[in-house]
């Protein structure tokens, strides 16, 4: 009689959950989208066969935003996800703190695997006053002025790298220019953010490849949520759990030599970790910067040095007349090259650091017209927006002077480091990869070649 009871209390369970997932489709049908593969999984067997196939599935993204206007709805089991293009609905969204972001994300983040990862960092902290609180300790290691103290520091990485260069065209052998790229940033942020020299260009270290392991391992966590329950994944879980403990055994490290320092009255530098140990997830926040940071800065070298190659002409004039023959870069310098900037910016239109981000919809508004229920999610893709050609006429082709002075301003359809208060905290930082993009620059100047391979 008991198991009757149960597996009749399972159909009820059952029938129950499919009335509300249709209830949802009910509510939100009316919005435009692509049809469903299925009436439970909705439209993540296309989103995983694409992903799995090794495809770019935001290109589909950006095809379905063509067919299906400045929003659309898609369905994975009974939640509501609608991508948003509509500039005004961006702005509204992003620039207030009314709507928070979604929580299953980084709920996944806070520990990987088991092991805890990013934890109540920055990047992850659902709670907006206690977001609010640690974006307040850490403002002031992000600031111009700090800024124009790391020249230094930025100068001597960018000379290393056009050593490492200059060996390696002498030589007359290819290179992979991320694995480069990912190694002078890692060293970048070890040295300016907590006063750590690596010196990855010429020493071999288990950071690079534990943070591509923790990267990774994010991927699959947040894309599969039975990944960790199958056998053949647990090797390489076992792997992404000793580079989490790798990460935050070294941040612990770090963050007792530089309290011990403080303790005794050494002189120590106002840098991140500086303002880190006033924070009160410190390992958190340690774990935070080095991921965020690290991967989406060698990217973006990475892609604007695939396009130096593609156009060497593009900073040549400005190169010359504001840089000449200088063996270091000054802060002042940088506001100076301005086509420069303007190479940048193109750079992230293409090639978004990050795909971009979301909000939870608490209550109705409506979105280009349409009439949006609330308790859904809106999705903000910048790698969308920036290939729309009602945003950017023909968007595949790199046009640095869209970004001019005198050009019109992208009207928030353009959002690399996201928009409003919960903006990339370190997009000041971006200043300072200018001056890896001259160095590189000069390099290739001399007389060096770049392969582009396929992207």
């Amino acid at each position: 009689m008991a198991l009757v009871f149960l597996v009749f209390l399972l159909f009820v369970a059952f029938l129950g959950y499919c009335l509300y997932i249709k209830h949802i489709h009910m509510k939100y049908d009316h919005i435009p989208g692509p049809p469903r593969d299925s009436f439970f999984f909705g439209h993540s067997p296309t989103v995983l066969r694409i992903m799995n196939s090794g495809e770019v599935v935001h290109d589909t993204f950006l095809q379905w935003a063509k067919t299906y206007g400045p929003v659309y709805r898609t369905n994975i089991l009974h939640y509501v996800f609608l991508s948003v293009s509509c500039p005004e609905a961006t702005k509204q969204m992003l620039m207030s703190p009314k709507y928070s972001k979604h929580k299953f994300p980084y709920k996944r983040l806070f520990n990987l695997f088991g092991q805890r990862f990013l934890g109540n960092g920055l990047v992850t902290a659902q709670d907006h006053e206690q977001w609010y609180k640690q974006r307040r300790i850490m403002d002031p290691a992000f600031s111009s002025l700090y800024l124009r103290g790391l020249m230094g520091a930025f100068n001597d990485r960018a000379e290393k790298l056009m050593s490492k260069l200059t060996d390696i065209a002498d030589s007359k052998a290819e290179t992979h220019m991320l694995n480069l790229m990912n190694c002078v940033t890692l060293d970048v942020i070890a040295k300016v953010a907590f006063g750590v020299d690596l010196d990855l260009l010429n020493n071999s270290s288990p950071f690079p490849k534990a943070i591509a392991t923790c990267l990774k391992g994010m991927v699959y966590q947040v894309r599969d949520r039975m990944f960790e329950f199958k056998p053949q994944n647990w090797s390489f879980i076992n792997e992404v759990r000793e580079a989490c403990h790798l990460l935050r055994k070294t941040g612990a490290k770090w963050i007792h030599e530089r309290k011990t320092a403080m303790e005794n009255g050494e002189d120590v530098p106002k840098d991140i970790l500086s303002q880190i140990i006033k924070s009160e997830f410190m390992l958190d926040n340690f774990v935070t910067f080095f991921i965020a940071g690290q991967e989406t800065t060698a990217n973006l070298l990475a892609f604007c040095t695939m396009e130096l190659g593609r156009h060497p002409h593009v900073v040549r004039q400005e190169v010359d007349d504001v840089i000449g023959m200088k063996q270091d870069i000054s802060y002042d310098d940088l506001g100076r090259l301005i086509y420069l900037s303007q190479v940048l910016k193109e750079t992230l239109r293409m090639f978004s650091t990050a795909p971009g981000t979301s909000r939870e919809l608490p209550e109705d508004m409506v979105i280009a017209g349409i009439h949006i229920p609330g308790g859904c999610t809106c999705l903000f893709n910048s790698y969308v927006t920036g290939r729309l050609e009602k945003f950017f006429k023909d968007p595949l082709t790199f046009d640095p002077d869209r970004f001019h002075p005198d050009a019109p301003k992208p009207y928030y359809c353009y959002y690399p480091f996201a928009l409003g208060p919960r903006s990339c905290l370190g997009q000041n930082f971006a200043q300072g990869k200018y001056i890896f993009i001259i160095f590189i620059y000069i390099q290739i100047k001399i007389n060096h070649t770049i392969k582009c391979l396929s992207v």
